[in-house]
């Protein structure tokens, strides 16, 4: 069973589904998404930003927030920082999977080497990607390309 298959199922479980929705969400037009091709140059920062919560992220994980309507995104990796098995690790991958037809998804974080520090189902989201992955090292969130 793939990840994604392995998902759904999770999600399916947990929330009781058991059939079709009655109607699915149009698609995306290609250039609504045009934004997501600039993310793999975003190759710095000119300005940290801070989150209300005390983490630190980059201009990319900005324009991520703003062009998804993300800032959620940012507040749930923050909020996780408060559980020490997560905020001892200097280096985290955050992974956020959506099902983009069925709106929902999980965010999962590791250790960079593919140990789960943490998971979080989302019963219901409007991000527009299926994947992103973003890290947070020594306290700053960033894409890794900024890395």
């Amino acid at each position: 069973m793939t990840e994604q298959e392995r998902l759904e199922k999770e999600a399916m479980d947990y929330f009781g589904y058991t059939g079709e929705p009655e109607s699915s969400p149009a698609p995306a037009p290609e250039n609504k998404l045009a934004w997501a091709d600039q993310l793999p140059y975003f190759t710095g920062t000119e300005r940290w930003h801070r989150h209300w919560l005390g983490g630190v992220y980059t201009d990319g994980v900005a324009f991520l927030a703003e062009q998804a309507q993300a800032y959620w995104l940012i507040d749930l990796i923050e909020s996780w920082q408060s559980k020490a098995r997560v905020r001892k690790e200097t280096f985290q991958k955050w992974t956020l999977k959506v099902d983009v037809g069925m709106r929902y998804g999980a965010a999962i974080c590791d250790d960079g080497n593919g140990n789960q520090l943490c998971r979080q189902k989302i019963p219901y989201t409007d991000f527009p990607l299926p994947e992103i992955t973003l890290w947070r090292v020594n306290g700053v969130l960033m894409l890794p390309s900024e890395y």
